[in-house]
């Protein structure tokens, strides 16, 4: 079944992924070629819960394009405070707009979404699930700066239990030959062992750390992730683990010198302020990156039917079975009418929404 919704970069194929790259190199360089691409044409940014450059970089993004926005950045400004669900919100708002771009802090939302959206919809990061189009600016930056997405060793560094910008790219770049990565982290917030399932199946080479200065010296990319305080249960939870990994000179001048340092941002201690002057420091420089890519895939979106869209990888098996995630948008009450929806992958039931094993 053919679709428009970016749910998770894994919908679009490498050639997809490559055209949008392209696309997105062409836009920066030329500009003024595609300003009028929107020209009456509505972006939705629905945010349910707080983000600086994933919501101004599509709203930038479609601004330069020549459209217009609408949308909310604070659910308790929305029906969304009167109890409204997620499939009213969905069905009324696509019928006032081209293109939706949304973020929620349950897993599964931006899918669960996708159900009651008659016009495309990107999924702007769900839960600690996934983020393509962080992802999506990742790969933009890293083509951008090493001219390639082969053959690089990736150490990923921090909250890699809870960040969905980890998880969506290494699931990413382990369709690229030659990549490995390291994953540097506590043991409380190492990978989930399904990302690591993914890394085995297709055939990549990892290590697991937990100290960075011995970690950073081969490393072709270093991409820092901040400690998510609002994904811990308690404060005394966070602050354990607050500050354990931090990039300063020190540890930097271990590393080779075309490294690059990326970062989803925002940043709270992981970096070091002085790191910033350092030319392999190309975070800031990635956010603007971003915004290319975004304006990139927004066109190719709103292109005609049939001319961009996605094929859902597996097939879908309605299941009386309920997702035991508790983080998991199936087992929100309020969204009580979502079928439960799963999809069969390596002999075990997943959930569609979340894609955990039920």
């Amino acid at each position: 079944m053919k679709h428009k919704n970016l749910i998770d970069l894994e919908y679009m194929t490498t050639e997809q992924l490559e055209q949008t790259i392209r696309l997105a190199r062409i836009i920066k360089d030329k500009p003024d070629i595609y300003k009028h691409a929107c020209d009456g044409k509505i972006m939705a940014t629905l945010f349910y819960e707080p983000s600086t450059r994933t919501q101004m970089s599509f709203q930038t993004a479609m601004l330069r394009l020549g459209g217009k926005i609408i949308g909310f950045d604070n659910p308790l400004n929305s029906s969304v405070a009167k109890g409204e669900n997620i499939k009213d919100t969905i069905t009324v708002i696509s019928s006032y707009a081209d293109i939706i771009a949304m973020r929620h802090p349950t897993e599964g939302s931006a899918k669960a979404a996708s159900l009651y959206s008659s016009v495309p919809l990107i999924n702007c990061g769900d839960g600690g699930h996934f983020h393509p189009t962080q992802t999506l600016t990742d790969v933009v930056t890293l083509d951008f700066e090493k001219g390639r997405l082969d053959n690089l060793k990736i150490g990923l560094c921090g909250d890699l239990l809870n960040g969905r910008t980890v998880h969506s790219l290494i699931k990413t770049m382990s369709h690229f030959e030659g990549n490995s990565f390291v994953l540097i982290s506590t043991k409380e917030l190492s990978v989930p062992q399904y990302i690591k399932d993914i890394l085995d199946n297709a055939g990549c080479e990892y290590t697991e750390a937990d100290n960075l200065k011995d970690a950073i010296s081969d490393l072709d990319v270093l991409y820092m992730t901040r400690i998510q305080r609002e994904r811990f249960s308690s404060e005394e939870e966070y602050q354990s683990q607050k500050g354990v990994f931090v990039l300063d000179t020190e540890k930097l001048a271990l590393a080779k010198e075309d490294m690059i340092i990326l970062h989803p941002l925002p940043r709270v201690d992981e970096i070091a302020i002085e790191v910033d002057d350092d030319p392999r420091a190309c975070y800031f420089k990635q956010a603007e990156y971003g915004m290319y890519g975004r304006m990139a895939l927004i066109v190719l979106l709103l292109r005609p039917e049939g001319s961009f869209s996605f094929k859902t990888p597996d097939p879908i098996i309605r299941t009386d079975r309920i997702c035991s995630n508790p983080k998991c948008i199936i087992t929100d009450p309020q969204q009580y009418y979502l079928p439960k929806n799963t999809y069969e992958k390596d002999g075990n039931i997943c959930c569609d929404y979340c894609d955990r094993i039920i």
